[in-house]
């Protein structure tokens, strides 16, 4: 028995939309830099689920572009993160002001 494109589609749906609203509920930086990572992760499956439905490399090849965009996401996003948490225990993404010079 074969799972049909459409419930990977659904599946990359409901992971989009789980990340899309941690994003604007929470206020942690490191639950929002989660949830970027998920939306991403749901983005690549659906690239993935349309190139193997239609028998096209493109897909694959952009998940791969994704991926590469995503490291460079962390290595910046997770020094931002560290040097946050350096100066402020427990800091919320309203406190980015305080990176400044």
């Amino acid at each position: 028995m074969s799972v049909s494109p459409t419930w990977y589609l659904v599946l990359a749906a409901v992971l989009f939309t789980v990340g899309a609203v941690g994003l604007l509920v929470r206020r942690n930086v490191l639950v929002m830099f989660m949830c970027i990572e998920l939306m991403l992760n749901a983005a690549n499956l659906t690239f993935v689920t349309y190139s193997r439905a239609l028998n096209d490399v493109g897909g694959q090849s952009a998940v791969f572009f994704v991926l590469v965009v995503a490291a460079a996401e962390v290595v910046v996003g997770l020094g931002i993160i560290v040097s946050l948490f350096r100066r402020k225990f427990g800091a919320t993404a309203d406190d980015a002001h305080i990176l400044k010079g």
